[in-house]
């Protein structure tokens, strides 16, 4: 970031603060939010997250989570924020239009901005930019940010909770190839601040609901479908079957990855009936780019191995499109898999 050393100074008396990032927010959206979001309230700065809607369950325990503004729910407060904010920190997202309805707020409001992200191609919409794509995640970028100021002294446990949570689900739980050296320095150095990190983790992954585990399992035995000679999974959800299991936000969290555990399989994709939308997660393994893929044709991007894409047709016909596009689809078949032991 070019002058980072201005924005230590401008924080270095208090500011009204708001930290945003995007939409249906994952595991690194509301841990590097909430982890930004404990080292601002110590430095003395009035400090608030806003998020678009609503997250998974399973990330309502993190410390801080009470404090944060869900727009769907507060419009009137969350604006009030935004229109009142001195400084907008930007996390997690590289288009506002990721913010959906919060966007014309955030593009509105009179406040300095500031992005810190590491998904590809970012628009120019901050004044400040704190951006890499070779970053596991925004919570390790949060870290490298403060550590550029010279503010890592002023962490403590609960910001350190909340940005180990960011990295693990961004990577896996440090297994997917986003998992560098600097991820695991940082995953170190959060440690040192004694995390409970077994607790960590049952409670991201080890707490589903009845309803949950019917849904993951319905979808794995009726409504996968295997392509072995284009090495890909899918899964299809409907509208219905979303009712049928009471799915909840963040209930179809990690289901995509499944199809990837079978061996063979390089490439997985979950479609959603969101019933406006019909809404796209695809993973990979290995070389295959499903950012390039999501962008090509579903109007969507992300990372190399782990994206998302949109589309207004119908579920029928975006599966159709999808399958058809598999045998035009370069070098898919041909992608190296690891050895398997004999």
């Amino acid at each position: 970031m070019q002058d980072i050393q201005e924005l230590k100074h401008y924080l270095g008396q208090p500011r009204r603060i708001v930290i945003v990032t995007h939409a249906r927010p994952d595991g690194d959206a509301v841990g590097s939010s909430l982890g930004l979001y404990h080292y601002l309230m110590l430095r003395g700065h009035e400090v608030r997250v806003v998020v678009p809607n609503a997250y998974a369950e399973f990330y309502r325990w993190l410390p801080g989570e009470e404090t944060i503004v869900d727009h769907q729910k507060s419009g009137a407060a969350a604006a009030l924020l935004l229109d009142d904010a001195e400084l907008i920190f930007c996390l997690d997202f590289n288009v506002p239009a990721r913010l959906e309805t919060l966007a014309p707020k955030l593009l509105k409001a009179s406040a300095t901005r500031v992005l810190i992200d590491h998904h590809r191609d970012p628009e120019h919409f901050t004044r400040y930019v704190w951006h890499d794509t070779a970053a596991s995640s925004t919570a390790e970028l949060v870290y490298t940010f403060l550590g550029e100021m010279g503010e890592l002294s002023w962490l403590n446990r609960d910001a350190a909770t909340c940005l180990y949570v960011g990295l693990m689900t961004d990577t896996g739980s440090f297994r997917y190839s986003n998992t560098t050296p600097q991820t695991l320095r940082v995953a170190a150095a959060l440690l040192e601040f004694g995390l409970d990190v077994e607790g960590i983790y049952e409670r991201i992954f080890h707490t589903f609901s009845e309803d949950r585990l019917r849904f993951f399992g319905h979808c794995l035995v009726n409504k996968m479908q295997v392509f072995p000679e284009h090495r890909t999974g899918l899964i299809t959800v409907t509208q219905e079957e979303l009712d049928q299991f009471r799915v909840k936000t963040g209930d179809t969290e990690g289901l995509v990855n499944y199809p990837l555990s079978m061996s063979g399989i390089v490439f997985a994709v979950l479609l959603i009936d969101r019933g406006n939308l019909r809404k796209m997660s695809f993973r990979s393994k290995g070389d295959f780019n499903v950012d390039q893929f999501a962008r090509d044709h579903f109007s969507g991007g992300g990372h190399r191995n782990a994206s998302g894409g949109v589309s207004t047709e119908s579920l029928e016909a975006v599966q159709q499109k999808f399958i058809a596009l598999l045998p035009q689809t370069a070098g898919l078949s041909e992608i190296a898999l690891p050895p398997t032991s004999s």
